[in-house]
């Protein structure tokens, strides 16, 4: 099979041949038709994961079809058109038996614990618990962009959010995540501020449905700017970026004993970042993290797509070759584009 592969942290990625990967007992291997270009693959490829070994095949962001089947596996079979949250749970620690997959305390990550889906083919493992039967009418490249983005942010405004009709929710960072978050909020009847640095992301974000924008390089303080639009503050907010300053931005516009939700990874140098614990204690806030979500509870949000409320095909920007995704990933973190850059020729 082609493949990105490569060999060091840093280092350009090739396109190479490798042998096809074959499934496990309890496995499929999976024909890629589209996988997303995820700032998650940068940082693995910048070396921010400790779970990856070297030499190395990227990507976790992917659909496509079932071209192999496990002995073990009852519910897939050669030709069915199926997706993967970017965690797998392994189905037998207490966390999986919670319904918590997306914690599993053995979990495999596609593109991290093992090769991922910058290639022709992908194998994933305790296919009956992990793997996602797709809509016939959802594209391949729209449910790629649904394993990590959407999917991280459906979770982090739903269930860990647990935002409700008429509040207030600000998403600091615009991305895929964020205008994902925005998305998902307006569906459920918040009242969303948006926060980025890019007059274009920010216009996209109103068009899915954000009731104000912040250009945070225009404002003299984005909390107060928040804080004013909002009166007071919002119920919850989300840093989408994972970066010190919109990590702590995001606590600092909070209303009091409102929730602060974690989506975007805070990895290397930015681990530990200051916040405001004064805050935090005095207005009982709330600190929430949020990490992938469950296969079980992607019928919830399909249905959602389903019904038109959501439409996260509108978030696919631009189509790429897997040729390409090389110069992707490495320049994400100087260049982002508007919208979910997929892989989506082989």
């Amino acid at each position: 099979m082609k493949a990105v592969l490569y060999e060091q942290f840093c280092e350009t990625p090739k396109i190479v041949t490798l042998t096809d990967p074959t499934p496990e007992p309890h496995g499929i291997v999976i024909k890629v038709e589209a996988t997303g270009v995820c700032r998650s693959d940068w940082h693995g490829w910048m070396g921010h994961d400790p779970d990856i070994e070297l030499p190395h095949v990227p990507g976790h962001e992917l659909a496509g079809v079932v071209a192999a089947v496990g002995k073990d596996v009852r519910n897939w079979k050669i030709g069915d058109r199926v997706t993967v949250p970017f965690i797998c749970g392994c189905g037998a620690c207490p966390d999986c038996h919670s319904g918590n997959q997306q914690v599993c305390s053995h979990q495999e990550q596609p593109g991290f614990t093992h090769w991922g889906s910058f290639a022709e083919y992908v194998a994933i493992h305790q296919a009956d618990l992990n793997v996602i039967a797709l809509p016939e009418d959802m594209s391949f490249a729209t449910a790629a962009s649904l394993g990590c983005r959407f999917a991280t942010s459906f979770r982090a405004v739903v269930d860990q959010g647990k935002t409700s009709a008429g509040q207030w929710l600000a998403v600091h960072g615009c991305g895929g995540v964020g205008l994902s978050a925005v998305m998902i909020a307006n569906a459920v009847g918040a009242n969303v501020i948006a926060v980025d640095i890019d007059d274009k992301k920010l216009a996209l974000a109103k068009e899915m449905g954000a009731v104000a924008a912040i250009n945070s390089t225009s404002v003299a303080d984005v909390t107060e700017a928040v804080m004013d639009i909002s009166k007071g503050g919002v119920h919850v907010s989300l840093d989408a970026l994972g970066n010190p300053v919109t990590c702590f931005n995001s606590i600092q516009n909070l209303r009091r004993r409102g929730k602060h939700v974690q989506v975007g990874l805070m990895l290397a140098d930015h681990a530990t970042p200051s916040v405001p614990m004064a805050k935090i204690i005095g207005q009982e806030l709330e600190i929430l993290g949020s990490h992938g979500m469950q296969a079980h509870r992607y019928d919830a949000m399909l249905a959602m797509v389903q019904s038109g409320k959501l439409d996260p095909a509108r978030l696919v920007g631009k189509e790429i070759s897997l040729a390409e995704a090389p110069e992707a990933l490495t320049t994400m973190d100087s260049f982002q584009s508007i919208g979910a850059t997929v892989v989506t020729r082989f």
